[in-house]
């Protein structure tokens, strides 16, 4: 058995010891940088979510694999400009960084011209760190009610807590957020931190390191 499949199992293990199995959350193996030479034994495996974070490479690693594999769902985990929306719909099924109204309005215009809806997350800056992107919260009941207005298929909240030992209770908080507006997806929690997103009702948790080993 190949290493990345060992050892994403033993996350899924992990996982499903700590949750009820009713709310099992969704491994998205986080595969930006690495060739797809060592994606391969993951979707032998059946492991289906996989994250991306430049459209480009998306495109160029995976136009071929989804061809032949359409049960394979790619999450665009960066930040989106866009005038890479167009290229964006074509290759994903997820976008986990929505945080302005012009970027919400070109999705919801290439949308219609390609007949595609992604399933997308609104990215919440949980800590108000000035260096990362994401909506203020106070600001996500408005934008949310402007991202319906435009039909955008808004699954649920994202975010990427500041690096410190609070972590958990930003975690706890974006539960509370995402409740609150009865999203049914949450996107938090990697590497480092996945266990505590995981007590804290993340849907989704974005692996990389942990699964393919460290990047060069």
């Amino acid at each position: 058995m190949h290493n990345t499949v060992k050892n994403l199992i033993y996350i899924e293990d992990l996982i499903k010891s700590k949750v009820n199995d009713d709310r099992v959350p969704k491994i998205i193996a986080v595969s930006k940088t690495f060739p797809i030479e060592n994606i391969l034994p993951l979707i032998e495996h059946g492991q289906l979510h996989y994250g991306e974070n430049k459209v480009q490479e998306a495109l160029d690693k995976w136009t071929e694999v989804k061809k032949h594999n359409n049960t394979i769902k790619l999450h665009l985990i960066g930040g989106l400009q866009t005038n890479k929306v167009k290229f964006a719909l074509r290759i994903f099924d997820y976008i986990h960084s929505l945080d302005n109204e012009k970027l919400a309005k070109k999705i919801s215009d290439e949308q219609i011209k390609q007949n595609k809806k992604p399933k997308i997350f609104i990215q919440i800056n949980i800590g108000n760190e000035d260096q990362k992107s994401g909506l203020k919260k106070e600001k996500l009941n408005d934008f949310y009610k402007f991202c319906k207005n435009l039909n955008l298929d808004i699954v649920g909240t994202m975010c990427i807590p500041p690096n410190n030992e609070k972590t958990e209770n930003y975690f706890s908080e974006m539960k509370e957020i995402n409740e609150g507006l009865n999203f049914k997806d949450l996107s938090m929690g990697m590497s480092k931190d996945y266990l505590d997103a995981v007590k804290n009702n993340a849907t989704y948790v974005r692996i990389g390191s942990k699964i393919f080993g460290s990047r060069d």
